[in-house]
């Protein structure tokens, strides 16, 4: 017999609540647009950096110059993967650093 008065019946137990997994957070997902950076370049490469960068932002010659000897600048934002990756190599070969984020 149960002492203060309080009944032992067969209660159930309140269920557990539900947790669904959650799918793949979108940080997980694979990013698609890039932003693209002059980080540095070579001194001796600097006129054939220039004039890559006056005809890829089409900017003149003196804000191309500007541009290039105030690296480092963000060159392009929401670049495709493939179109970033060609444009890193091309600068690349000329002799600058591009970061691709």
């Amino acid at each position: 017999m149960p002492m203060g008065g309080f009944s032992s019946g067969a209660s159930a137990p309140a269920p557990a609540p539900i947790v669904e997994e959650e799918e793949a957070a979108p940080a997980a997902a694979e990013k698609t647009l890039f932003t693209l950076t002059l980080k540095s370049f070579d001194a001796a490469a600097k006129p054939k950096i220039i004039k890559e960068i006056k005809s890829m932002l089409g900017l003149s010659l003196v804000e191309s110059k500007k541009f290039v000897e105030g690296a480092p600048k963000m060159m392009k934002e929401g670049v495709p993967k493939g179109e970033g990756e060609k444009i890193v190599e091309t600068m690349k070969g000329l002799g600058a650093v591009v970061g691709m984020d």
